[in-house]
C-alpha cells in the first residue's frame, strides 16, 4: 500500500508539472498583460518599467525557470489584477465556494442516482424502467449552461425562488442541481446496467433459492457488488465538476468560486493568477484519483492496487 501510494504520488506530481508548464507556455502566447494592466495614455518607458518588474523581459526559458523555483515553494507571485496580493491567498479566498458548490452538487448526484438505478433495474423493460431511463438520457445530454438557463427561467422570472450571487444555504440549491443533473443521469444509468447484471448472476440465483430475502440481496450484495463501476464514474464526474463544469454554473448564478475567479483571470491577462488555478485544481484532481483507488480497496478488499 505504502508502495503503490509513492508511486501514485510520483505520478500526480508528473502530472502537475506537465500541466502548469503547459498553462505557462500557453498563457505566454496570448498577449502582453501590461497592455491590459496599464492604461492607453501609458508612456513606453512606463511599459517597460512594468514589464521588468514583473519579469517578462526575459526569455521564456528564464521565466520558466523561475517560475518552477518559485512553485516549489508555493510562491506563484502576486496578482496584477489583484495589485499586490499573492495569487495563492486568492485562489484560497475563492476556493471553499467551488467546494461548497461542487460537494453539494455531487451529494445530490450521489443520493439521486444510486436509488433511481437500483429501482430501474430490478424491473428492466417495464414503464418505469423506462421512464427512468429516459429522464436519466435526457439529463446526460442536457449541458450544464442550458439547465441553468431553463431553471433560471422557471424559477426566477416565473415564480421569482432564484437568488445570485453570495449568500445563505438557499442560494446553493439551484446552481448544485444544475451541476448535479448531468452526473444523475451517466450514474443512473451505470447503477442501472451494474444492477442488472450482478441480478442475474449465479450466486443471486443461488442465494434466492436459499431463500434469502429479495432485500438483502439488493441491498448488500448486488448493490455493493455493483459498487466499483459506480465509484469509477463517480471519481471522475467529481473531476470533471472541479475541473470545469463549474465554471458554467458559477457563471450562470453569479457565484464567486474558482470559476468565476478563473473567468476574469483570463479577461485580464493575470498570468500569474491563471497559474495559481490550474495549479490548484491539478492538485485536487491528483488527491481525487487517488481516493478513488484507495475506495476501490475498501469496497473489496481482493482488489490489488498495483
Amino acid at each position: 500500500m505504502g508502495r503503490y501510494l509513492g508511486e501514485r504520488l510520483l505520478q500526480g506530481i508528473i502530472v502537475i508539472i506537465g500541466v502548469s508548464t503547459l498553462v505557462f507556455v500557453i498563457t505566454r502566447m496570448i498577449g502582453d498583460p501590461v497592455n491590459f494592466i496599464l492604461p492607453l495614455s501609458a508612456s513606453q518607458e512606463q511599459r517597460d518599467e512594468l514589464r521588468t518588474a514583473l519579469g517578462f523581459d526575459r526569455s521564456i526559458f528564464s521565466q520558466f525557470g523561475s517560475f518552477i523555483a518559485d512553485a516549489v515553494r508555493l510562491d506563484f507571485g502576486d496578482s496584477t489584477y489583484f495589485r499586490n496580493t499573492d495569487a495563492l491567498d486568492i485562489v484560497f479566498r475563492f476556493l471553499p465556494k467551488t467546494l461548497q458548490l461542487v460537494g453539494a452538487g455531487m451529494v445530490v448526484a450521489l443520493l439521486v442516482s444510486v436509488p433511481l438505478g437500483a429501482i430501474a433495474a430490478l424491473r428492466p423493460g417495464k414503464l418505469l424502467d423506462k421512464a427512468l431511463v429516459t429522464l436519466s438520457l435526457i439529463g446526460l445530454a442536457s449541458p450544464q449552461f442550458f439547465l441553468g438557463q431553463v431553471i433560471l427561467l422557471l424559477t426566477s422570472v416565473r415564480f421569482n425562488l432564484v437568488q445570485f450571487g453570495n449568500g445563505p444555504w438557499t442560494h446553493l440549491i439551484f446552481p448544485a442541481l444544475t451541476l448535479a443533473l448531468p452526473s444523475i443521469g451517466r450514474l443512473t444509468m451505470v447503477v442501472r446496467s451494474a444492477m442488472i447484471d450482478e441480478l442475474n448472476s449465479q450466486y443471486v440465483k443461488a442465494a434466492t433459492a436459499k431463500g434469502v430475502s429479495r432485500t438483502r440481496i439488493v441491498g448488500v450484495h448486488a448493490l455493493r457488488n455493483s459498487a466499483i463501476p459506480f465509484v469509477t464514474l463517480y471519481g471522475w464526474e467529481l473531476i470533471r465538476a472541479l475541473a470545469g463544469y463549474t465554471l458554467v454554473v458559477e457563471a450562470v448564478f453569479d457565484w464567486p468560486g474558482l470559476g468565476d475567479l478563473a473567468i476574469l483571470a483570463i479577461k485580464e491577462r493575470d498570468f500569474y493568477l491563471i497559474q495559481t488555478i490550474v495549479f490548484v485544481v491539478a492538485v485536487m484532481v491528483v488527491i481525487v484519483n487517488i481516493a478513488v483507488d484507495l475506495v476501490y480497496k475498501l469496497i473489496d478488499p481482493r482488489v490489488r492496487l498495483a
